[in-house]
């Protein structure tokens, strides 16, 4: 008799041992770490450059970048002398448990505050690997359609936060067709925690709004472990 074996479940449950043990290692660090999950070209680098830049005198931060080729967002990253290491997937459309731990061996942990992971740019895949962090941060661009928390509900259910990115270019009405109040609607039906904050990394629009967040989230989890 065969014996049948589900190969994408043990895939997971390899990933979660490894999620577990990043977290663990993160909570004796006192080390919050943020998992950002977006489609290609939301913004998510510009984010995390700004932010870098603007909290570099009161979070020291360190980044986690993962891309199916090249490093060219680690490039910027470094390019404000924040620490980076670069993840290429040859191919995976997300990060694995196992590829984030290699990294926090290469990052200069015990020297920072707070750890962004950039998954890979993809709404569905990377949602479903816990990489051990503490919470996931979503980011929708306006360009991208106000549909999208209908079409791929995971991430907005999991996240801690939803940054909608690019609204300077709300601006441009006839060319940017985006209803924020239908996204907030459809986000809080999936998730009635989560903080919404729409901004503009370009800007800086709201951007303030999302630097506070992050400080009380380092506070409340160096308190927490």
């Amino acid at each position: 008799m065969k014996k049948r074996v589900n190969v994408g479940k043990k895939i997971l449950i390899a990933n979660e041992e490894y999620a577990l043990k990043n977290s663990q290692f993160l909570a004796k660090q006192k080390k919050l770490c943020l998992n950002m999950i977006s489609s290609p070209g939301s913004g998510k680098t510009t984010i995390l450059v700004r932010t870098i830049s603007e909290l570099k005198n009161k979070i020291k931060i360190g980044v986690i970048e993962g891309d199916i080729q090249t490093d060219i967002d680690a490039k910027r990253i470094k390019a404000t002398k924040a620490p980076a290491v670069q993840i290429e997937t040859g191919g995976s459309c997300h990060l694995s448990a196992a590829q984030v731990s290699g990294a926090l061996n290469n990052l200069p942990v015990s020297d920072l505050d707070l750890i962004f992971i950039e998954n890979v740019g993809n709404l569905i895949c990377p949602t479903a690997f816990e990489l051990g962090e503490w919470g996931k941060i979503a980011v929708l661009s306006v360009a991208e359609g106000d549909d999208k928390p209908a079409k791929y509900p995971a991430i907005f259910a999991k996240s801690k936060v939803l940054l909608i990115n690019k609204i300077d270019l709300l601006s441009i009405g006839a060319l940017v067709d985006f209803d924020i109040e239908r996204v907030r609607a459809d986000v809080r039906k999936l998730n009635k925690d989560i903080k919404i904050l729409p901004v503009s990394a370009k800007t800086g629009q709201g951007m303030a709004d999302w630097y506070d967040w992050l400080k009380e989230a380092v506070k409340i989890y160096k308190a927490n472990n």
